[in-house]
């Protein structure tokens, strides 16, 4: 992205979120709960639903990912996934309450042959009267126009960390390779989704870090997921000691304060954690979830869960 995309006037400095998630418990929940009923309905959580639609093999070093070429996770890469399979499990995730379809490739970048394919994907998916939303890698700009014109909503490309922490998960592309590829997608008029990962050995002021550049790009995301280390055996990060519950909530309010007409989706992670965890997450202005037994590869809370859970809870999935 060229320097003119950069905010200079910013709309919140890191240490004006290093504060934020430094503020008694409490009182952080309380701005944050108040930030959220301003702009969204506190009892409605917006469902996706994620297929991986071509597996392992991707040639990233991404400490964190089980699908890197690098790992040993015993992933096989596979060939990118017939259109008619895909709108299958379409079909099954809209049955199953999903507003919005979502699949991942593991590639650095597409190749424009496979490019088509997607592109047919995305109509067919539209035509359930599903949301749609791909995560590929990079972007040109003439790829990112192909898929605005075959009808993509979301574009998902995560910023992982902050970037002076992004060094030591990632080598073979740049914090500025990322964020050339989110302007490409905002300059076609595709939604951005675009949020990170927190356990990764980062601090405070990293996780401060990434929600500041979250939220002062030109536009902030319309959907920002916030994910929970999955440590993969196999992966560089396999040992990363967890991130505390307490301290995941505070990484989701301090974001629904700083972006609040932003969908907040609790990602990766939400398998392991608690019924109390995740409610003090709703709290703190989460409203996206990712509806399915599994994420890309790794798993997730299972959709009679999630169901049972939202019943306690009075949630109500958003129509």
């Amino acid at each position: 992205m060229p320097d003119s995309h950069i905010v200079t006037n910013l709309r919140w400095s890191r240490a004006d979120v290093a504060a934020l998630l430094a503020l008694p418990f409490p009182e952080l929940m309380y701005r944050a709960q108040s930030v959220h009923r301003e702009n969204f309905d506190p009892a409605r959580v917006q469902i996706s639903t994620l297929l991986s639609i071509k597996t392992g093999g991707c040639p990233e070093d991404c400490g964190y990912c089980p699908q890197a070429a690098g790992a040993d996770t015993g992933t096989k890469a596979s060939k990118l996934m017939a259109v008619e399979a895909v709108l299958a499990e379409a079909r099954a995730a809209k049955e199953k309450g999903a507003a919005r379809f979502c699949m991942g490739a593991a590639w650095r970048s597409p190749k424009d042959h496979d490019l088509d394919n997607v592109c047919e994907m995305i109509a067919g998916v539209k035509s359930l009267g599903l949301e749609t939303c791909v995560t590929l890698g990079m972007l040109t700009v003439p790829q990112t126009a192909k898929l605005k014109d075959a009808g993509l909503d979301y574009y998902n490309h995560n910023l992982d960390t902050s970037p002076e922490y992004y060094g030591k998960v990632i080598s073979t592309r740049t914090y500025q390779d990322r964020l050339d590829t989110l302007a490409n997608v905002r300059d076609a008029g595709i939604n951005v989704c675009c949020g990170g990962i927190v356990g990764m050995g980062e601090d405070e002021s990293d996780r401060a870090g990434l929600i500041a550049t979250l939220a002062n790009l030109p536009e902030p995301p319309e959907s920002v997921p916030i994910n929970a280390l999955v440590a993969v055996e196999g992966t560089p990060l396999a040992n990363a000691e967890p991130i505390d519950a307490i301290d995941f909530v505070r990484v989701v309010a301090a974001t629904r304060i700083t972006m609040p007409k932003s969908y907040v989706r609790l990602s990766a992670g939400r398998e392991a954690m608690s019924d109390e965890t995740q409610a003090l997450c709703f709290l703190a202005g989460a409203n996206s979830i990712f509806h399915g037994d599994k994420l890309l590869t790794t798993k997730n809370a299972t959709v009679n869960h999630d169901e049972v859970l939202f019943a306690k809870l009075g949630i109500k999935p958003e129509s």
